[in-house]
């Protein structure tokens, strides 16, 4: 039998579940720490991934709740590129991967967690990050608290601005 002890897991499976969509609240909000915001431009912002497939996983996404790449405006299109930019280089700069992982997935068939809010993945990468634990244990490591992800990586967020 396998055991893998999380303590930090316990507030989400304690936690009362909201209904609606996570994005939405969080940009409804002004909580931006507590809700993992880095940055907030005039159509979209970027979050920290909860369920980070690595370490520094982030999103760009834009404000409006939708699904489809046909219904952005050419505003929130240009902002979602720029923010990614401008993420892969604060990424590259804090954390020193050697590569990325850059998509965005469309439907549940497509791979959507989160289906119904559009969202780009932006993952840093490093060779060798497909380890034992992931291989063997079907575990992932991710070897920093997101609070702390956070705090390190918010003063270069608030350094730029797409507008």
């Amino acid at each position: 039998m396998k055991h893998l002890w999380a303590p930090w897991r316990i507030e989400y499976i304690t936690a009362s579940k909201q209904d609606g969509c996570f994005l939405c609240r969080y940009f409804g909000e002004d909580r931006d720490e507590a809700n993992l915001v880095l940055a907030r431009g005039p159509t979209c912002g970027v979050v920290i991934n909860r369920y980070p497939y690595t370490g520094g996983h982030l999103m760009v996404c834009p404000y409006r709740h939708i699904s489809s790449l046909a219904e952005l405006t050419e505003a929130e299109m240009l902002e979602i590129m720029r923010w990614t930019s401008l993420s892969v280089e604060i990424l590259k700069r804090h954390m020193k991967p050697d590569g990325f992982n850059i998509g965005i997935n469309l439907g549940e068939a497509g791979g959507a967690g989160l289906k119904d809010h559009l969202h780009q993945h932006i993952v840093p990468r490093w060779i060798g990050d497909t380890n034992f634990s992931s291989v063997l244990g079907d575990v992932r490591v991710i070897p920093q608290a997101l609070e702390a992800l956070w705090a390190e990586l918010n003063p270069s967020f608030a350094a730029c601005s797409v507008a």
